[in-house]
């Protein structure tokens, strides 16, 4: 059982699993799992005919339960539910302006998931999560990157099926361009995390770095089960202002991985509460993030 905190409520929930019984079944801790998991994380094929099948317009008559049955608020969507073309259509929407105000405090949330948050991501170059430990070198595969980030702070979102998947910039900045690390597509969701954590450093992953007024930023995308494309549709060199699209995901759950170089930013201590106790919480794009330390 997955549970979480609604920012906006203040209330626990119970997480709604998509194909949570396949989850378990790749997860369990039998050789038959193993094999299945290793199968189907590590062979792009597997991740192509997902990406191809949901593409088909016959996968539109999935969108309307997919939108009952997770109580999404269909009136967010700038199009209506009847008109989109598939089923990865309607999970690669947009949303209508309103529907997600970027605040006006110094960084916002980059993305609809749930959160965790780490002011100091440990001595040497350790980060612990879920009381689990990765590396950063393994992580970033960048000595000078490394060495920026060492110590410094790390925002980390898991975005499940259900969620708005397209992803934003979290402050002002000049975002250079991309650096795609090639790896597998384990899943990210806490049901594989508790079993290791390294999807994390073994995953396909996109890295960025943004120049901003406080040093570098280091914003990054990882693909999961069924996520082998991430779309970037900013362009390098370019200044973008704090809210702006960076890219989308395509179909499945995926992760962001944000860091700050240390000392830069103190978070919102509401969201360090619950993040102390392992417990995820549910954050919008554009709500409050962090502040700058002058």
């Amino acid at each position: 059982m997955i549970r979480y905190i609604d920012r906006q409520s203040g209330k626990v929930h119970e997480e709604k699993v998509y194909f949570e019984g396949f989850l378990h079944l790749l997860y369990a801790k039998n050789i038959f799992s193993r094999f299945l998991c290793a199968l189907i994380s590590k062979n792009y094929f597997f991740s192509n005919f997902v990406g191809w099948w949901q593409n088909r317009r016959f996968t539109r008559r999935k969108i309307a339960p997919f939108v009952k049955k997770y109580a999404l608020d269909a009136t967010e969507f700038e199009k209506p539910v009847e008109a989109f073309t598939s089923f990865n259509d309607f999970f690669i929407r947009t949303l209508k302006k309103e529907a997600r105000p970027v605040c006006t405090e110094d960084i916002c949330m980059p993305a609809d998931g749930r959160y965790l948050f780490f002011p100091h991501i440990g001595e040497g170059d350790t980060l612990l999560v879920k009381g689990k430990k990765f590396s950063l070198s393994t992580l970033l595969q960048d000595p000078a990157l490394e060495k920026h980030f060492k110590g410094g702070s790390m925002v980390l979102a898991r975005l499940c099926p259900s969620d708005y998947h397209r992803f934003h910039f979290p402050l002002d900045c000049v975002a250079q361009k991309s650096r795609l690390i090639n790896g597998f597509l384990y899943s990210v969701n806490p049901y594989a995390v508790a079993q290791s954590v390294h999807s994390f450093t073994e995953n396909k992953r996109v890295l960025t770095v943004l120049e901003t007024a406080i040093g570098k930023v280091l914003f990054m995308e990882v693909g999961a089960t069924n996520v082998g494309s991430i779309h970037q549709t900013y362009k390098p060199g370019k200044t973008y202002r704090k809210g702006d699209m960076k890219g989308f995901f395509s179909f499945g759950g995926s992760a962001l991985i944000v860091l700050f170089e240390p000392k830069k930013i103190t978070f919102d201590p509401q969201l360090l509460q619950h993040s102390q106790k392992h417990l995820e919480i549910r954050c919008l794009m554009g709500q409050f993030l962090a502040s700058i330390n002058k």
